[in-house]
């Protein structure tokens, strides 16, 4: 029988009644002023990389544009859809955490853009990543969980080309443009934001409406391919890449070694993704700014299980879970921990009969 992860007020009545909600998360033992050191952000760092995200994507789209409609336009197109379809994903992550750049403003005006690119409400999304951190995979709490037990392949598979993500996205613009909020997110997200959210809804429907008549006026999808299917035909790598931050482990526990994992990557993903790749560090310590991840990695890695070495190598451990996990819900993947490492808290041992 499937679990329901529906978000509601029954829900999260019986997470607290359990116990799962709100967990005391373990942490590493780490000296605190190593900790606080890597905690120094800097906008030197993040102003390079969105000049270098945002001049890639004006090269690209600029090369393309010139190219249009021959074939030989197709790979910056494509370029370009995974910097705008992809690539903001991450952006709207780390400008979310207010971590990227040290001067607040710099954060907010990345995150609007980015936010507007991956299709993500910021008010909504802020309030949802807060919720996502706080009660990470917990069944009825987190909003975030990108599959749920028994797992829908297919849904999974259409994930990569965009189309859920985008239908969801305009499902809800216009949910918002009519003054209105979908009871789950009313679980998380406060009334005073209520405004914020409606208004950006709206303004957002008007660009799309202008680009689709725009469109209809020169008989060409060409100002679409730069504003809207980069959602689409972009969206493959941050879906690769998010797909292994939390899938086949653990839900309902308070370590996130066991519900969160690392994965270590190649240097272009790595900047499309920027460092998320460390997922596992970054939960454990979030206002640590991307750029000094690996940094972090190395101080802890000590109490950490071994990262997967790639990408492929990930998707090969996690894919067999995920078949398994038609049959047998409980199914997940439980991370070895090195020798000499902090021990799992005893809430692992209702996951060792099922682990794979």
């Amino acid at each position: 029988m499937a679990k329901n992860y529906k978000l509601s007020k029954e829900a999260d009545r019986m997470s607290h009644d359990n116990g799962t909600a709100n967990p005391n998360w373990f942490r590493p033992d780490v000296d605190p002023m190593a900790i606080r050191k890597l905690m120094q952000k800097s906008d030197a760092i993040a102003l390079r990389d969105t000049f270098v995200w945002l001049g890639a994507m004006c090269l690209s789209a600029g090369i393309a544009i010139a190219l249009w409609p021959s074939w030989w336009s197709a790979p910056f197109w494509l370029l370009y859809g995974v910097l705008y379809g992809s690539a903001s994903d991450s952006r709207w992550h780390e400008c979310g955490h207010k971590t990227a750049f040290k001067t607040p403003w710099m954060n907010n005006v990345v995150y609007q853009i980015a936010s507007f690119m991956i299709m993500r409400n910021p008010a909504i999304w802020r309030a949802s990543h807060i919720r996502h951190h706080t009660d990470t995979i917990v069944v009825g709490r987190d909003p975030e969980i990108v599959s749920m037990r028994p797992p829908d392949l297919l849904r999974i598979a259409l994930m990569f080309v965009g189309i859920i993500d985008l239908c969801n996205a305009f499902k809800q613009m216009f949910l918002h443009a009519r003054g209105r909020i979908d009871p789950s997110e009313a679980m998380y997200v406060t009334p005073n934001a209520y405004f914020k959210i409606f208004m950006i809804a709206r303004i957002w429907l008007t660009i799309y409406m202008v680009t689709i008549a725009l469109s209809l006026l020169m008989s060409s999808i060409l100002p679409l391919m730069l504003i809207g299917l980069p959602r689409i035909y972009g969206s493959w790598h941050h879906v690769m890449t998010g797909l292994l931050q939390h899938l086949g482990l653990a839900e309902n526990v308070s370590d996130h070694r066991l519900n969160t994992r690392t994965v270590l990557m190649n240097p272009v993903s790595s900047f499309i993704y920027l460092n998320m790749n460390y997922h596992l560090e970054h939960h454990m310590f979030t206002m640590v700014p991307y750029y000094n991840l690996p940094a972090l990695h190395a101080l802890i890695q000590h109490d950490l299980p071994a990262p997967e070495p790639s990408i492929i190598a990930a998707f090969k451990r996690l894919i067999p879970v995920l078949v398994k996990q038609l049959k047998y819900h409980d199914a997940v993947i439980v991370p070895k921990l090195p020798v000499g490492a902090t021990p799992y808290r005893a809430e692992v041992e209702k996951l060792q009969p099922h682990a794979v």
